[in-house]
């Protein structure tokens, strides 16, 4: 018996850190990456395709999603298609599960307890479904199993052993522990809700199959997984994501004008491509006047998009406050005003200088929350 599980795909995600246009273009990479998913279930013949929930974005679906829906996971018949609701597709009246004309190779989980379908004589499929987009509680809590051969659960659910591992990034929806799986009489759960992916003994989280967002180092992927006559499970990730996000840090001491740090940015991310995300860190001279907003503009050609972001900056202690301190100007009269404040420390009030004189000379952009 051989399953193809993916999750997490999120079709109709928002992007919002990315230019409408690119947005739309990421969304439609979504797409391209289930087409691979599929493509890749033909091509290993396998049994059914399995989907752990967030397949879309409930509050962002569009009719043509549904269409797209439709028609991809009719193109695949006969291979089964299972789908068992997430908290971000939830099932409910109004979610494009019950708005979809389902071909009939494929299967929605509606309820919030695990019901069986089989695969094949001995091996039987558990599936449940998030009714609601929050509160949902654990499907393994209380369940047992209830006939012989090997048991495979579906669902979308939070390790509590994983919400550690994944940094807390996300939420506990349908909490369980590892443990209850076997506790309940299954071989393996392949499960959806954490992006970062997973292997464990005896649960799989096969991870978001396209980045949605920076800082993910993984490689999207589906799991290939063979299930043995004792309920051995083999698992193998194959590649499917269609779009490329990078991070790059650049220490910006020392730069003396904007060009140099134009250059830096442009040696950083010659060889990448997709989408970058830029953290600017370091020391900053005072008289560059960077503006973000102004390297926004000058993306290079071979990048689809980029995000320009400072990280840890700090400008350099380089202006003359004796000297300004006795301007007849109002940058003469903020510095006294600063320097004879006994409500600041000498940390906060040399930050507020910083800010200040740049601000004053009209140069403050996103730095003013230096």
């Amino acid at each position: 018996m051989k399953l193809l599980h993916f999750a997490d795909l999120h079709l109709d995600t928002s992007f919002r850190w990315a230019d409408p246009s690119y947005a739309r273009h990421r969304r439609r990479a979504l797409e391209e990456t289930l087409k691979e998913i599929c493509r890749l279930a033909d091509r290993h013949q396998v049994d059914a395709l399995t989907c752990g929930g967030d397949l879309y974005e409930h509050d962002r679906f569009t009719p043509h999603t549904r269409d797209f829906l439709q028609s991809t996971f009719a193109e695949l018949s006969p291979i089964r298609v299972f789908l068992a609701p997430g908290n971000h597709d939830w099932y409910g009246p109004q979610s494009l599960y019950s708005q979809a004309d389902w071909s009939d190779n494929v299967r929605v989980f509606t309820t919030p307890t695990l019901t069986a379908v089989p695969l094949t004589d001995g091996i039987t499929l558990w599936g449940a479904a998030h009714c609601a987009p929050a509160n949902t509680p654990g499907f393994l809590d209380g369940f047992r199993v209830d006939r012989g051969g090997i048991h495979i659960g579906l669902f979308h659910g939070s390790e509590h052993g994983d919400l550690g591992f994944q940094g807390n990034e996300k939420l506990p929806h349908a909490p369980f522990f590892a443990e209850q799986i076997r506790e309940a009489g299954l071989h393996h759960a392949l499960l959806g809700h954490f992006h970062r992916p997973a292997d464990h003994d005896y649960h799989t989280y096969p991870g978001n199959p396209d980045p949605l967002s920076f800082g993910e180092t993984w490689k999207g992927s589906a799991v290939l997984v063979e299930i043995s006559d004792d309920g051995t499970i083999t698992r193998t990730r194959l590649p499917v994501a269609r779009s490329e996000v990078n991070d790059v840090r650049i220490n910006i001491t020392g730069a003396k004008h904007n060009s140099d740090v134009l250059e830096r940015i442009k040696q950083e991310t010659h060889d990448l491509r997709g989408a970058v995300r830029v953290t600017l860190e370091g020391e900053l001279d005072p008289e560059i006047d960077l503006r973000l907003t102004d390297l926004k503009k000058l993306r290079p050609d071979h990048l689809d998009e980029w995000v320009i972001r400072l990280g840890n900056i700090s400008i350099a202690p380089t202006y003359d406050l004796d000297q300004l301190k006795n301007e007849p100007t109002v940058r003469g009269q903020f510095v006294r005003d600063v320097l004879n404040s006994d409500s600041l420390t000498e940390e906060q009030r040399g930050r507020v200088l910083r800010a200040g004189l740049r601000a004053l000379d009209d140069r403050i952009d996103e730095l003013e929350i230096l």
